[in-house]
């Protein structure tokens, strides 16, 4: 069971966890031992996440999620599996976190009389300047 919040936890069916070779330099240890870590999470058919959860966790994943809508996360990192496996387990409930926090609705504002009108005295002071600076060119 990983503990996502104090709301969500994944059970352990519904993760299914692959050891692999590592890529990369590493020598024997590499070419001998499995311990890349790939980590399914079938997010679709998922009884353990809220609705808003799964759709916001979808788009948090990218490229990381299946068009099945299974997550696929992978860390390769470390010289043990014990570690990849943390990693890797530690970065989804990382990801179910960000996913659980809904976005606040963004609320609408106008700029002030006051901020318009810095603006364009800002905006008259820069065009001077630059006026300025193209007479001075052609009278040289």
């Amino acid at each position: 069971m990983i503990r996502v919040s104090d709301t969500i936890s994944i059970p352990e069916t519904e993760i299914e966890e692959r050891f692999i070779r590592a890529s990369g330099p590493g020598g024997q240890n590499v070419n001998k031992v499995s311990t890349a870590v790939e980590l399914r999470f079938d997010v679709a058919s998922s009884e353990s996440l809220p609705p808003a959860v799964r759709v916001r966790l979808r788009r948090l994943a990218g490229r990381r999620m299946t068009k099945e809508g299974v997550l696929v996360l992978r860390a390769e990192g470390h010289r043990t599996q014990e570690l990849n496996r943390a990693e890797v387990r530690e970065r989804l409930a990382e990801l179910v976190r960000r996913a659980s926090v809904e976005p606040k609705r963004r609320i609408r504002t106008r700029p002030s009389q006051a901020s318009k009108v810095r603006r364009l005295e800002r905006k008259a002071r820069r065009g001077e300047i630059k006026r300025l600076r193209s007479a001075k060119l052609s009278l040289e």
